[in-house]
C-alpha cells in the first residue's frame, strides 16, 4: 500500500492580470474568503445572499426580483439563461462575430434550440439593420447577443435598439455582459434586456465561481410556462430559485466562500459608485490604449465600439505573440493573452477590469509591453508610448 503523498506547498507566483479574467482580486475579497465557513442554510448564509441579490440588482440597475448568482463560472449562467428560456424546437438567433456569440450557438442547440445566425465581421459590433433582416427570415423566438465580447474587445451598441427590435417580434432579447458587467454602463431595465448575465472575475475583482443573472418578470412567465422540462437539473432556475427566494428550500450546497467574496465585491461597487465605477475604467484603459497607440501600435477596434475592459492591442508585422506573452510572464509578471477564432495571431487581448484596472498597472504594462516587442524586433516608440500613459494619468 502506498504511503501518504509528500505535497509541496503551494505558493503562487506574483501575477499581474491584465488578461481577458480573472483580473486582480481585491485585498479586502480576498480577506472576506477567509471568514469562517457557516452552512448553506444558516441565517447568517441567508442574511449574505439578501445582500448579495441587493447588490446584484444595483449593478444590473434592475429592480427584478429574480436577480441571484449562479453557483459556477460565467459560462454556467450562460447555459442557465438558455437553457431556461429555450424549449426545444424554438429558433434561437445568435451572432457570429465573435467565440462567446458561437458559445451561445452550442448552448441554445443543446438545449433543443434551432439555431440560427446574425453576421457581423470579427471587430464589429451587430448592425440592428441585420439583426431586423434576421428576425424577418428567422422569426426567432429568443435572440441572444454579447455586450462586450471578450474575443474581440468589441462593445455592443444600440442595446436598446436591439431589444426593441426583438420585441416587436415578440422574442425574447439575452444579453452576455460577462466582460462589461461593472465596467462599462448598462441598465437592464432602462434599456429592456429580458434576461442578463455575467461573471465574478472580471470587473467585480472577485475569483470565479459565483454568476450573477437576472431574468425580468416577462422572461418568468415563459420559464414558468415551459411544456418540457429543463434538460439541465443543477441549472433549473425554479430549484435555485427554491434556494434564493424567500423560501430558501434546499437545492444544491452554496459556495459559501464565494458568496462571501462576491458581497465584498458587489460592496466595493457600492462604496466608488456605479457610474464611478464606470468612469474609473474608461480613464484608466484610456490612458493604456492611448499610450499603445502613441507607441505606433493601434487597436483593433473603432473608437465608437471600443470596449475598455478588453483592449485588442494589434500584433505588429513580424513579431511572434506567443513569445510576448512568453516574455511579459516570465519577465515581468504580467499576463495577456492572444487572440481567439478570426484574430488568432492579430491581436493581443488586454484587460483592464476591476482592481486590474488601476493607473499602476497600466503604466507598468505599457512599459513592459514596450520593451518586450522593442527585444523582438518591432519598430515601437517605447518612449512615446510610455510617456502619453503618464500624461493621460497626469492630466486626470
Amino acid at each position: 500500500m502506498n504511503g501518504a503523498p509528500t505535497l509541496d506547498e503551494l505558493v503562487p507566483p506574483d501575477r499581474t492580470l491584465m488578461g481577458p479574467g480573472p483580473s486582480d482580486v481585491h485585498p479586502r475579497v480576498l480577506r472576506s474568503m477567509a471568514t469562517p465557513l457557516v452552512g448553506y442554510l444558516d441565517d447568517y448564509c441567508v442574511e449574505i445572499m439578501d445582500d448579495i441579490q441587493e447588490g446584484l440588482r444595483y449593478l444590473f440597475q434592475t429592480d427584478n426580483e429574480h436577480t441571484l448568482a449562479i453557483s459556477g463560472t460565467g459560462s454556467a449562467a450562460m447555459e442557465t439563461a438558455f437553457a431556461n428560456l429555450v424549449e426545444p424546437g424554438e429558433t434561437v438567433l445568435v451572432p457570429d462575430n465573435g467565440y462567446f456569440g458561437a458559445r451561445m450557438g452550442e448552448i441554445a442547440e443543446r438545449a433543443g434550440g434551432e439555431v440560427r445566425t446574425v453576421s457581423a465581421p470579427w471587430g464589429e459590433p451587430l448592425d440592428p439593420a441585420a439583426v431586423e433582416d434576421a428576425f424577418a427570415e428567422h422569426s426567432p423566438a429568443v435572440f441572444g447577443f454579447v455586450h462586450g465580447e471578450t474575443s474581440t474587445g468589441v462593445r455592443q451598441t444600440d442595446v436598446s435598439e436591439l431589444t426593441r427590435i426583438a420585441h416587436e417580434n415578440d422574442a425574447y432579447a439575452i444579453a452576455d455582459t460577462v466582460a462589461s458587467l461593472g465596467g462599462v454602463e448598462f441598465r437592464t431595465d432602462e434599456w429592456d434586456v429580458d434576461v442578463v448575465y455575467s461573471g465574478s472575475q472580471k470587473c467585480l475583482s472577485a475569483p470565479p465561481g459565483a454568476s450573477p443573472i437576472t431574468f425580468n418578470d416577462r422572461a418568468m412567465e415563459k420559464v414558468h410556462a415551459r411544456e418540457t422540462p429543463v434538460r439541465s437539473w443543477y441549472l433549473d432556475l425554479e430549484g435555485i430559485w427554491e434556494y434564493w427566494s424567500d423560501e430558501r428550500n434546499y437545492h444544491h450546497t452554496g459556495p459559501i466562500s464565494t458568496m462571501y467574496a462576491l458581497r465584498e465585491a458587489l460592496r466595493l461597487v457600492s462604496e466608488e459608485g456605479l457610474e464611478e465605477t464606470w468612469e474609473r475604467h474608461e480613464r484608466v484603459a484610456g490612458a493604456l490604449k492611448r499610450g499603445v497607440e502613441a507607441m505606433g501600435i493601434g487597436l483593433n477596434t473603432a473608437d465608437e465600439y471600443w470596449l475598455p475592459t478588453l483592449n485588442p492591442v494589434g500584433v505588429p508585422a513580424g513579431v511572434d505573440d506567443g513569445r510576448v506573452i512568453d516574455r511579459l510572464l516570465e519577465e515581468h509578471g504580467i499576463e495577456i493573452v492572444g487572440g481567439l477564432g478570426a484574430l488568432e495571431g492579430e491581436i493581443f487581448r488586454v484587460g483592464c477590469m476591476g482592481h486590474s484596472a488601476r493607473p499602476a498597472n497600466v503604466s507598468q504594462f505599457v512599459s513592459a509591453f514596450g520593451s518586450v516587442l522593442t527585444g523582438e524586433g518591432a519598430d515601437v516608440d517605447l518612449e512615446a508610448g510610455a510617456g502619453a500613459t503618464a500624461n493621460t494619468l497626469g492630466s486626470q
